[in-house]
This record gives C-alpha cells, structure tokens and sequence, in this order.
C-alpha cells in the first residue's frame, strides 16, 4: 500500500484553521522582511567606511536656509508636544 492511498487528507487539507494559517502567513512574511533587511546591513557594513578628513569633505557648498518655524513644528512633532 503506498502513502496515498492510506491517508485520507488531500493536499489542500490543513488542520489549522485560517486565522491561524493567516498569522503564519503574516509571520512569515516578517521573517523574510527581516532577512532582506539583515542583507542590507550586511552589505552596508562591508563597504569602506567614509571618510572624516576634512580633505575629503565637499567644499564651497551653500548654506542651506533653516526655517525656525518649521523646525520648532519638527521638534514639537518628534516629542509629542503641542504649539499654538
């Protein structure tokens, strides 16, 4: 007798029910979002890290504009808190 003749179960049977089937699903789609992430990193941190001399910084760029008000309203949204 071979297997597919003693086991009842189709091959879309699952005995888990869908909600559970949908976290496993979501689970691991984080896993695998996770490790494409951890690729990333690993190349990230396999290139040469750059440069700090002052030599090797670009030179003659403008300054750029800073507007107070936007940047209070950045600061103000980054800790929670509430400008009027």
């Amino acid at each position: 007798m071979d297997s597919a003749t003693t086991d009842s179960r189709t091959p879309y049977d699952d005995p888990q029910p869908p909600a559970q089937l949908r976290e496993s699903c979501r689970a691991a789609g984080d896993v695998l979002a996770l490790r494409r992430d951890l690729n990333t990193m690993a190349a990230a941190a396999a290139r040469p890290a750059p440069s700090i001399r002052f030599e090797d910084q670009p030179q003659g760029l403008p300054k750029r504009d800073l507007d107070m008000l936007a940047a209070a309203e950045m600061l103000a949204a980054a800790l929670s808190l509430e400008l009027d």
